[in-house]
Parts: C-alpha cells; structure tokens; sequence
C-alpha cells in the first residue's frame, strides 16, 4: 500500500462538511488507512527490541552478570544513545529520528505527515505493551514475596528496610535541591528512586556464595521484600504528586495513608480471597483456568490502584502478595514466566532506549551538570545502603558491610522509577540518565562487593556452619 499526498487529498468528498468535521473525518480516515503500517511497525520494532534483549541478557549471564542488565544495555544501544532504531515522542524523538520509520517511508513512499502519525501511533502500541509489562513484572514481584519469611527475621529486617529507604531518599533529595538547585517534585522523584532494592540480584548472589540461609543473608531478604514494599508506596506517592504538580502536605498525607491501606488491606481480604480463587480455578475445565482468573485479578487490583489515584502497578504487586498465600503459588508462578519473558523485556529495553546518555557527554559544556549529577547519585545510592547494616542491633558477630552491601543492588525497581518519572514528564533527561547510571552501577558493583563483604577465613566459614547446624 503507497500512502502518499496525492492519496491524502484525493478525498475530495469532504468539502461538502464544515471544516471541523472535515478534519475530524480526514484523521480518522488517515488511522484507517496507516493502520496495517502501524503494525509493521510494531512487529519491526519488537524484533529489534526482542533481539537486544536476549543478546544482551546472553553476553551478561556469560560474564555473570543479571541478565536484566543486558537487557537495559541493549535497549540503550537501540535507541536514543546509539542505533536509533526505537525511539519515543516523549523522549523528544521525531519520526525522521527513527530508523524503523525511515524503512517504513522507504517501503511505502510515505509523506512527512504520514511519517509522524505512524511514529506516533506506533510508539504509543509499543508504550502500552511496556506498561504491560511492568505490571505483569510487579505482580511477579508480588508473587516471588514470602510473606512468611519476614516474620523469620522480624524486627531487624523492618529497620534495615526503613533506615535504607529513609536515608537515601532524604539525602538525595535534600542533595539535588541544595547542591544542585533542582526543582522540588524532580528531586523527590529522584530520592525515590535510591530507596529502591532488588530482591532477585540479591538473592541470586546470596545463593551463589552460600549464605541465604545465613543471619546476614534472612535479614538482607527480608529487608528487601520490606524495602519493596515501602518503595512501592513511596513511588506511589511521588507519581501522584508529579500528576498534580505541587506538594501538598495533605495530599502527601492522603496517598501514604491510602496506599498503606490499600495494600495491607488487600492481603488481609486476600486470606479470604484465596480460598474462592482456588474454588474456581479447581472448577475452570478450559485451558488458562489457573492464568486467567490470576491475571483478572491482577488487573482489577491494578485498576483499583490507578482509579484511587495511586499507581496501577501497587495494584498488580499488591495481588502478587495475595496470591503468593495460595495453594497453587508454584504453578501459577510458573504459567506467569513465560507471559512474564514476552512482555517484561520489552520494559526494560524500551526504558534503555528512552536514555539518551549522550545528556552526560562530558565534552558537551551543558552536559557536564548531568555527569556531577549521576555521580552524586551514585555516592549517595552507595553509602545510603552500606550504613543500613550498621542499624541491626542485638547481633553479636553479624557481618554489618555484608548486610549493608546486599541492600545496594536497585535492579528492575530502580528502572519502574525511571521510567514512570520520564513519562510523566517529572525528570529531565540528564536526571533520568544520571538514574539509570545509577541503576546500572550499583547493579554491577553489588554482587564482586558482596562477594568480598562475605570473604572469610577457613575457621570462619567452619564456625558459621557449626552455628548453623546447631541452630
């Protein structure tokens, strides 16, 4: 199919209507005629996103390395930094920065105009698939969240997860704003963004070298799944308050309140829940009887949490938590993989794309701001982390680096920030790249770093296995 201007003005039927009408009927009749290129569209820019997501995570796990790390690389290689072959609007991109529009106008002898609705239309497909994704990827979160395993750990766990949520986030933001004169709602967002901690990279390394089931190793879990959940609810509230533009103290007040209730309200009823979701799917004959009743709820509770003007994806983890106490925890964990291996690589390369680190080129005069930036962000995501070991209390011989060290990974959580902060237009594109430095730094110094907090003498190592027996 060739659109092109003289197809676009042979519609010379609409001069009968008034002009609004006409326009009106013209750009719906473009959308008609663009569609099945909008979808070449898609389906060539999921093969380049689905390609640097899979290389990228291979070239990683081979240098064990998380695979998700690969995954953002990728998404930075194709996009705004590098390759230009997937690029958003929102990132400032028009549709002749695209590479895969620039094929598409070359195929069908498209106009500039043409080009720009196309870009538009499938950027926002690609856009909605990501934000599929993430929700998919807290509720898989949610679900990978023993509840059980916090009471293990109890009390120490809970302070840890506070002290890491709470100093990160107020040095960082108290940083951006006196040092860096930044505006006050872009320097909450970027604060939120350090209190995040990734419970998987965690746990892979801790199993690795050994020492999940260590004192050090149940607290740093358990902290996590704690600093997970307060995150949760931190990036809830910053999210609202870029919506509305300004802090308001009793809306801060409101969106705390409702996001604690929410969720914890959400598990208690889900003891309740739980016990009918298992009665249907037992009753289901059809294929998807255990996936889809799973992902209806998943989805409601993510409508409930976007329709209390909270965000979509507190609702998709807060469902996650629910179901985690089912019977069927295991199966339906591992029907969410593969739907969870389609759509969550396309969220974790397409926030890649959206990064133009060429904001950090040290070269560039004006860039040099967003450079100091990424390393203040940096300093502080480290020692906001590590000094949280320092707040276990009543344990003689823990290994306080080690507890702090395991804590400093941001992984996949740290990027749901970022990317919710740079679609709402919160963070400029220097903070949102300094973030995803951020991110992808304390993700590649954790695991060597936990590696040496954990190093220990043979007597050591026969000492804290005895203990373990005995205990």
């Amino acid at each position: 199919m060739i659109l092109s201007e003289p197809i676009v003005n042979s519609f010379a039927w609409l001069n009968f209507f008034p002009a609004g009408l006409q326009s009106f009927l013209l750009a719906t009749t473009n959308e008609a005629e663009y569609a099945p290129i909008v979808l070449t569209g898609v389906l060539l820019s999921l093969v380049v996103i689905y390609l640097a997501s899979k290389i990228g995570g291979e070239l990683f796990r081979m240098m064990d390395l998380p695979p998700v790390l690969g995954e953002l690389v990728g998404g930075v290689l194709v996009g705004a930094s590098a390759l230009h072959l997937v690029v958003f609007p929102d990132s400032g991109a028009v549709g002749s920065d695209s590479i895969i529009m620039s094929i598409l106008q070359f195929i069908n002898n498209l106009s500039p105009d043409a080009v720009t609705s196309i870009f538009q239309s499938q950027s926002e497909v690609v856009s909605v698939l990501a934000e599929l994704g993430v929700i998919i990827l807290l509720f898989e979160i949610g679900l990978e969240s023993d509840l059980k395993e916090l009471q293990k750990v109890g009390y120490q766990a809970t302070i840890v997860a506070c002290v890491g949520v709470a100093v990160p986030f107020a040095a960082g933001t108290a940083g951006l704003i006196l040092l860096f004169h930044a505006p006050v709602i872009p320097a909450i967002f970027a604060g939120a963004a350090l209190t995040a901690t990734s419970i998987g990279i965690t746990s892979k390394v801790l199993s690795e070298i050994g020492q999940l089931k260590s004192r050090e190793g149940q607290i740093i879990v358990g902290a996590a799944v704690i600093d997970d959940i307060l995150g949760i609810i931190v990036l809830a509230v910053v999210a609202s308050l870029a919506k509305t533009g300004e802090v308001d103290i009793f809306n801060v007040i409101y969106l705390i309140v409702s996001a604690t209730v929410f969720l914890i309200g959400s598990i208690l009823l889900g003891k309740y829940f739980n016990q009918s979701f298992v009665a249907i799917a037992d009753k289901l004959q059809t294929r998807g009887n255990l996936i889809i009743p799973a992902f209806i709820f998943a989805f409601f509770m993510a409508f409930l949490g976007s329709a209390i003007h909270l965000e979509a994806i507190l609702g998709a983890f807060a469902a996650g938590l629910v179901l985690d106490e089912t019977d069927k925890r295991k199966e339906l964990d591992e029907q969410v993989k593969p739907i969870a291996d389609i759509l969550v690589p396309v969220f974790f390369v397409t926030v890649g794309a959206k990064v133009d680190l060429g904001v950090l080129n040290p070269l560039v005069p004006e860039n040099r701001e967003g450079l100091i930036i990424a390393i203040f962000l940096m300093l502080v995501a480290i020692i906001g982390k590590v000094v949280t070991g320092w707040s276990v209390f009543g344990q003689p011989g823990i290994n306080r680096l080690a507890v702090g060290v395991g804590m400093i990974p941001r992984g996949e959580v740290g990027l749901v920030f970022a990317a919710i902060g740079a679609a709402s237009g919160t963070l400029d594109k220097p903070l949102q790249a300094a973030i995803v430095i951020m991110v992808i730094l304390t993700t590649f110094l954790a695991p060597p770093l936990l590696r040496f907090a954990f190093k220990q003498s043979p007597e050591e190592k026969e000492a804290l296995k005895e203990a373990n027996l005995i205990g």
